[in-house]
């Protein structure tokens, strides 16, 4: 056999491995069961969502309309509210620590207030569009409707690495609302009825969750009533999805589902 022939046999071979290690397969999808549902203002264009201590933190966007919101998932309650100026449409929001970050879509501003006041305390500036923000115990992290989601310095805001979110080859646009849970970074995807588990490794889809069906089309205010808002209640293991201007927040537990065979 020529050399050129081994070669290519050898090549052959190994292919299934290289592949493997070069690309990944795409992310299974699993459902969901409804455990509760909780009211919420169709008046609330959710941008963040967290929850803490008992309570929901809402950052609702528009311009005119942008508010930070403390409410009792009970009764939906606002017992806790900061207006943003009206040329501000807010975004993301997150807790550090005594304070609460919000920022801004275009307006490159984020917002960093007492979170038992809601005194204004500084602001911080970035490049590019804010959508949604979480943490991690050490960083915050952001996303600005790209695949790539930034991790920042609390102390300063600046970007101290990248990843790139993928399922298998293909990037995933219009990341927006985020939550980190166990580990993993949940997502919301703009205009689409499921959230992305990612690794914040290395940013791959690890599995998916199918949310169709969460509310009807006649409950939702209109084509931008989307789902968009991730809640995740350490204590007692809870998981919370809304969206923009819905009538409910949803407990849900996620339902594995199988991959089907290949044939």
């Amino acid at each position: 056999m020529s050399l050129k022939a081994t070669l290519l046999a050898l090549l052959l071979v190994a292919s299934p491995c290289v592949l493997g290690a070069s690309a990944r397969a795409q992310a299974p999808t699993d459902g969901y069961k409804i455990l509760a549902k909780y009211p919420h203002s169709t008046d609330s264009y959710t941008e963040g969502f967290f929850y803490l201590d008992g309570l929901f933190y809402e950052g609702t966007g528009m311009e005119g309309r942008s508010a930070l919101l403390v409410e009792q998932p009970d009764t939906g309650k606002v017992i806790q509210r900061r207006d943003l100026p009206a040329q501000y449409f807010g975004e993301g929001i997150i807790n550090w620590g005594p304070n609460l970050y919000e920022w801004t879509w275009k307006s490159h501003i984020c917002f960093v207030y007492d979170r038992f006041s809601f005194r204004p305390i500084k602001t911080f500036n970035y490049q590019g569009e804010g959508w949604g923000m979480t943490r991690t115990a050490k960083e915050i992290i952001t996303s600005d409707g790209s695949p790539v989601l930034r991790f920042r310095d609390p102390d300063t805001f600046k970007v101290t690495r990248e990843i790139t979110v993928k399922d298998g080859r293909r990037p995933i646009e219009n990341l927006n609302e985020l939550e980190y849970i166990k580990g993993e970074i949940y997502a919301n995807v703009w205009h689409e009825d499921r959230i992305a588990r990612i690794s914040p490794k290395d940013g791959h889809v690890i599995r998916w969750i199918d949310l169709t069906g969460l509310i009807s089309p006649d409950e939702m205010v209109n084509a931008e009533s989307v789902l968009n808002g991730i809640a995740y209640d350490e204590k007692t293991d809870r998981l919370f999805v809304t969206g923009k201007q819905w009538p409910y927040v949803f407990q849900i537990k996620i339902v594995p589902r199988t991959r089907p065979t290949t044939p």
